[in-house]
């Protein structure tokens, strides 16, 4: 399938994006990258072509740092804003699906942010590929306190040895968040969804359910 390569104003500055649309396309989902990766890591290009055939469009994109090549993650205020303009360019492309948005780690914490600041326009939900809760080895939920500003339906999809989000953390700070927040937790896998040979399953089998629940979710609240 056919990937639209765009790019995006972000204020100062634009930054790439990646459009992927199926034909029978249900919904769009903003999906923004980790900290360590941008757009085209194997993870992002699989959840886009995995959600495409799943009747889910994507629209991804590079946070500006990432576009430059640097290391360092922007400041909240430059990410937030390059989510913004991204959820405008998907309304544009895209006017006549719903819209979502989220993504890996810090992208969808940085969407969650943006969201509780300021409502992202014609966004009915956020969904989040492994949310960053605390820093490895440093557990606490502070990171989750602007999580309550948020008014939309919330998806969290983790894996149980995430080193990113203990469970007897974030399980709380889901239930506190009532019938707005769902928890989907995928057994043995890590930050990146990746789980052991012991398991008995590959991380592409870990994927495919990732991406059921994503997709049903999306659907359900279209």
């Amino acid at each position: 399938m056919h990937e639209e390569m765009l790019t995006i104003a972000t204020g100062d500055a634009s930054v790439s994006a990646l459009l992927l649309a199926p034909p029978d396309a249900r919904a769009c989902y903003v999906l923004a990258h980790g900290a360590g990766a941008g757009m085209t890591h194997p993870f992002m290009a699989a959840c886009a072509q995995g959600l495409a055939a799943r009747g889910i469009a994507t629209l991804r994109y590079q946070f500006p740092y990432m576009e430059r090549g640097s290391r360092r993650p922007d400041a909240p205020g430059v990410a937030h804003a390059a989510v913004r303009a991204a959820v405008a360019e998907a309304t544009q492309r895209l006017p006549e699906l719903p819209l979502f948005a989220g993504g890996k780690s810090f992208g969808g914490r940085m969407t969650s942010q943006a969201q509780a600041a300021s409502p992202l326009p014609g966004v009915r939900g956020l969904a989040f590929l492994g949310f960053p809760l605390h820093p490895a080895g440093k557990p606490s939920d502070e990171r989750a306190a602007h999580l309550s500003d948020v008014e939309v339906p919330m998806l969290f999809l983790q894996g149980s040895r995430d080193e990113l989000a203990s469970l007897d953390l974030l399980e709380p700070v889901v239930a506190r968040l009532g019938a707005k927040a769902t928890l989907t937790v995928f057994d043995d896998a890590d930050h990146s969804f990746h789980v052991p040979a012991r398991s008995g399953r590959k991380d592409a089998q870990v994927l495919a359910e990732v991406l059921d629940m994503l997709a049903g979710w999306l659907a359900r609240h279209a």
